[in-house]
């Protein structure tokens, strides 16, 4: 069995060869005593800046493992290696129909598992083949007309296409590692499965997606873009298919749904076939963005260093006197902000990297929580409702054309000095940001900055511009399901991912979209008594 020793720090002038060496004295043992060395995660520990160490965990095998753990039993850092469980695909020799509706990981990733599970599987998405939508998107940041069905957030890869392609998640689990590689099988770089924080950046994740979708084209997927789901086909009280495009009836004896935490229309089909739904709580606020080597300089005391990432930061702070969270979210070391809209009466912002992260830029929500009682109704459509109208105050405050609303941070404190900066495509335009927020979240913002500016001194700076608004941070409510994963008020049916109010980044949202599909393989054995 091969042990794994944890928390190995090395300083920024030495390399990486050195490991094995370093990892010998700590053991006591000879560099060649230590068989199949290898890396198997990396992380940055700033916390003595500009002192700065990056931290290693290390696998490997020895000869004598037993009198060696006995040797360093008091060795916290010392541990066996147990190799972690992949979802096992259950091969069916009584297949089933089953319609998969959303590309985004969810989807994708419910999908690769069934097919791979002998299932025969439509996979359908209302917007467009990853290349095609690509072009769609730099056609409007361009200033060359909105696709409300190729966007952002619409078409092949969800809306993580266009982000930081950020791998994290706060789950732990087993599956996370069978992920990690079906992405570096479909082209993303192997690095990630050594990064405490891995990402793929959204350059790179183009290229996965065109792989991936040849790998679901191998198992005999049926792909079909520019599909929507516009209804719901029962038979004996459970769903039993979908009408696409109001025209075709397909039948399916499970449905998948991952729409996606943008498909606002999907969410009205639904809440008017009375699909058991409840409205949640989320959060709205602000893109910031600052010049990357400021981030830089707060975070690790030097503007750039050949052997360390672009900076990131995590912030929180719980304002007292409301009570509610205000945080950073979703952060894109070296990115742009984008404009990242759905309707073509509404503006959304969000964040983008490319896996390099190399623009002098670096960018990241900043946001307060949003309560339901914060917004009108009761009914599952009233955080929908809440969005759309702050983004369409967004839309007209950025001139109507899909320039984004924008203000210096110091002017939104209040202060002189500063200028406009920002990266944004196609572009923004000053603005008084309270009026594109809800009073609570322009409150909020404005107690938080300066307790974030305590712990990054620099943060609050007259280089900063904030640009609105961040609306889309999670799913504005939760199809409901059960313990077998599908729909309280429609068996059958199956919400899975961020869209169904069960996931939040690619990550969680491609983990759930597996246990979905396992759910599905399960419940197909234990009715047919077939499976081996």
């Amino acid at each position: 069995m091969a042990l794994r020793l944890r928390d190995i720090p090395l300083g920024l002038d030495e390399d990486e060869a050195v490991l094995p060496a370093k990892v010998g004295r700590e053991l006591g043992l000879a560099t060649s005593d230590l068989a199949d060395f290898r890396i198997v995660r990396k992380a940055i520990d700033a916390r003595k800046k500009p002192k700065v160490l990056r931290i290693y965990t290390v696998e490997f095998q020895v000869k004598n493992e037993v009198a060696l753990r006995l040797r360093l039993q008091a060795q916290p850092r010392l541990e066996p290696v147990v190799p972690l469980a992949a979802p096992s695909p259950i091969a069916t020799s009584a297949p089933r129909r089953l319609l998969v509706v959303g590309m985004g990981p969810a989807g994708l990733f419910s999908a690769l598992q069934l097919a791979r599970c002998g299932h025969r599987v439509t996979l359908i998405e209302r917007g467009k083949p990853v290349e095609e939508r690509v072009r769609d998107v730099r056609r409007f940041w361009d200033g060359q007309g909105f696709d409300p069905e190729s966007n952002v957030q619409f078409g092949e890869g969800g809306a993580g296409t266009f982000s930081d392609g950020k791998l994290t998640t706060r789950v732990n689990h087993p599956w996370i590692r069978y992920v990690l590689e079906t992405l570096v099988a479909c082209g993303a770089p192997a690095e990630i499965l050594l990064q405490a924080k891995p990402h793929v950046g959204t350059d790179r994740l183009r290229l996965v997606l065109l792989r991936l979708r040849q790998m679901l084209l191998d198992l005999g997927v049926d792909i079909r873009y520019s599909t929507c789901l516009t209804g719901l086909l029962q038979s004996q009280g459970r769903v039993c298919g979908g009408l696409l495009n109001d025209a075709e009836e397909l039948l399916s004896e499970a449905l998948v749904l991952a729409p996606g935490h943008s498909a606002r229309d999907t969410y009205r089909l639904l809440d008017g076939l009375g699909v058991a739904m409840e409205s949640k709580p989320f959060a709205i606020g602000l893109r910031v963005e600052h010049p990357s080597a400021l981030i830089n300089r707060i975070q690790y005391g030097h503007a750039s260093h050949p052997r360390l990432p672009t900076a990131e930061y995590a912030l929180t702070w719980n304002d007292p006197e409301s009570g509610r969270g205000v945080y950073s979210f979703c952060m894109c070391p070296g990115g742009e902000v984008v404009i990242a809209s759905s309707e073509t009466d509404g503006l959304v912002v969000n964040g983008m990297s490319s896996l390099s992260r190399g623009s002098d830029c670096s960018n990241s929500a900043l946001v307060v929580a949003v309560r339901r009682d914060d917004f009108p109704g009761a009914d599952p459509l009233a955080g929908v409702r809440f969005q759309q109208q702050w983004e369409r105050k967004a839309f007209l405050a950025g001139g109507g054309d899909h320039y984004a609303p924008a203000q210096n941070l110091l002017a939104f404190l209040g202060h002189p000095g500063g200028t406009l900066r920002a990266s944004c495509r196609p572009g923004v335009r000053e603005a008084a940001l309270d009026e594109v927020l809800p009073a609570f979240v322009s409150q909020g913002l404005r107690r938080a900055l300066p307790q974030f500016d305590k712990r990054m001194r620099g943060f609050v700076s007259a280089e900063a511009t904030l640009i609105g608004v961040e609306t889309r941070t999670s799913a504005p409510l939760r199809i409901l399901r059960g313990d077998d994963g599908q729909s309280l008020s429609h068996p059958g049916l199956y919400p899975a991912g961020e869209g169904a109010g069960y996931a939040g980044g690619i990550m969680s949202a491609a983990l759930d979209g597996l246990r979905v599909a396992e759910q599905i393989t399960a419940q197909a054995v234990s009715q047919t008594g077939v499976g081996h």
